[in-house]
């Protein structure tokens, strides 16, 4: 019989901040597509992820093991071997090879389609905060970006992303969703647990205030 070690992979910090980066995202897509009076959510969502994703930035080097990029971020030869079945039990833990590039694709394409919304104009009710800084030609071109590519770059990496977890559940029954809401996995070889103790969490309080804080503050700035 194998005794499984269960091991606390996610910090709660991370899962709040997957969790939360979903909702806005699924808010932002509604609202966008609704317009009008739906756009002053659009924008609060927007300034919201924004907020999440510097927390993530920044949790990339303070978070627990498998919450950093130091951890999780693979090399080309390693997503090869990993392509090829050759992967390490160390890449099942947290990110495997694949899983760090949707999340790196994830977050720098969220990054962009919030840039760019920053600095939209549709002409008509619809203006971006710091669109006024930026010459018509750059705005012109955010705003294209912003309504007409970058949405659906995302929205397909997004079902690639759930496509992936199913295929992980139904293929190789690993039940990924669980873990990040939970937080914890089972293993046949112990591995370290990630930090996610009362310390940590507050310090990912603060992270993330000091994170709203400084959105807030380029927003007004930029009013």
């Amino acid at each position: 019989m194998v005794v499984l070690n269960t091991v606390r992979v996610w910090d709660l910090p991370t899962r709040l901040f997957h969790w939360s980066l979903a909702a806005c995202f699924v808010g932002l897509v509604v609202s966008g597509q609704v317009g009008d009076a739906a756009m002053v959510w659009h924008f609060r969502l927007g300034y919201t992820a924004l907020s999440l994703l510097l927390f993530r930035l920044v949790w990339g080097f303070l978070g627990g093991r498998w919450s950093r990029f130091s951890v999780f971020v693979w090399g080309p030869v390693a997503v090869w071997r990993y392509l090829q079945g050759r992967g390490t039990a160390l890449q099942s833990v947290g990110h495997n090879p694949l899983g760090a590039l949707s999340v790196l694709a994830l977050l720098g394409f969220l990054l962009l389609q919030i840039a760019t919304g920053l600095f939209s104009d549709d002409e008509i009710a619809t203006t971006g905060p710091l669109a006024k800084m930026a010459s018509s030609v750059w705005v012109g071109r955010a705003t294209f970006y912003h309504s007409e590519v970058g949405k659906y770059i995302l929205i397909s990496l997004v079902f690639l992303h759930i496509a992936a977890l199913v295929f992980y559940r139904v293929r190789r029954n690993q039940n990924l969703v669980r873990a990040m809401v939970v937080g914890d996995k089972e293993f046949a070889t112990p591995f370290e647990n990630a930090r996610d103790d009362g310390r940590s969490r507050l310090v990912a309080g603060i992270v993330f205030l000091m994170c709203c804080a400084l959105v807030a503050g380029v927003v007004q700035w930029a009013g």
